[in-house]
């Protein structure tokens, strides 16, 4: 077997077991520091809602789309109609998702009584109106981890695996040291935890751009159309539906959690995340 790709592949994985190992941490400060109450809850629908997007459009049927369509213009043509692709491409991808994060933000509640309708019907209003101010500060999270996916698509193509292996972990250090530290100094500690949100998509996004730059493969505007866009969106379509089922169902439990006793949600959540630990660990081995 090639040692590049043994070298590449334990790389990948030692920087995935590191992201999720510091992913059980984060969940562990989060109870340790929030607890499970309708404030938590709050946070969790926040956080759950671009966060399910990001799995339908970011790291999922986009990248499932994107990285096999520059691998073939990458083996066929030259590397200027490589970076003419990534133009383009990036182009509608970063246009759909401002025009996507900007109406979410200004209809936000509207969009958290659709994904989590029983906090509107609850006797404290309090919930609902926390996380609805709370998805204007994590749904532009959507398009800094979509933007972040794009970019780890590329340098995968380019064989540079563990950059994208690693950013993760900054999400999960940066929701950390909100936990620890900045919620002390908030009025409303658990707004810290979507302020992590946003600053660990940031940093996730200004941590790749050097290494694209490195590559000489920095995404830049373009204006026209390009054929790769259209073929993106016929391969996204079944990338989409598959990537959806199971969290389509995450989503639907959550709603069903908003309409029962607070601190319903955060049960769901931590609870999720401990079956899924043992099954991303062994996926990893």
């Amino acid at each position: 077997m090639d040692k590049s790709f043994l070298k590449s592949s334990s790389i990948v994985t030692a920087m995935t077991f590191l992201s999720r190992i510091l992913g059980l941490v984060r969940d562990y400060f989060i109870a340790r520091y929030f607890g499970a109450n309708g404030f938590t809850d709050a946070f969790l629908v926040a956080f759950r809602i671009p966060n399910f997007l990001r799995r339908l459009f970011g790291e999922g049927a986009f990248s499932q789309a994107f990285v096999p369509i520059l691998a073939e213009v990458r083996a066929n043509h030259d590397e200027a109609e490589v970076q003419n692709v990534i133009n383009h491409i990036g182009t509608k991808f970063l246009t759909v998702l401002i025009i996507i994060t900007v109406i979410t933000v200004v209809i936000a509640p509207l969009v958290i009584f659709m994904f989590a309708w029983g906090f509107y019907f609850d006797a404290d209003s309090t919930k609902f109106d926390l996380a609805s101010n709370m998805l204007r500060i994590t749904f532009p999270y959507l398009l800094l981890i979509s933007l972040t996916a794009f970019a780890g698509s590329i340098l995968n193509t380019y064989d540079k695996f563990a950059v994208p292996a690693f950013t993760p972990v900054l999400l999960n250090v940066s929701m950390i040291l909100s936990a620890v530290y900045l919620s002390q100094h908030l009025e409303t500690p658990i707004m810290a935890l979507a302020w992590g949100v946003l600053i660990g998509g940031i940093v996730q996004l200004l941590f790749q751009i050097p290494f694209l730059i490195k590559i000489k493969k920095l995404p830049r505007l373009a204006r026209g159309d390009h054929p790769s866009v259209k073929t993106l969106k016929k391969r996204m379509l079944p990338a989409l539906f598959g990537v959806s089922v199971s969290q389509i169902n995450l989503l639907i439990d959550t709603m069903i959690a908003t309409v029962l006793v607070s601190g319903s949600v955060s049960w769901l959540y931590y609870s999720d995340r401990l079956l899924e630990l043992p099954l991303a660990l062994i996926g990893i081995a």
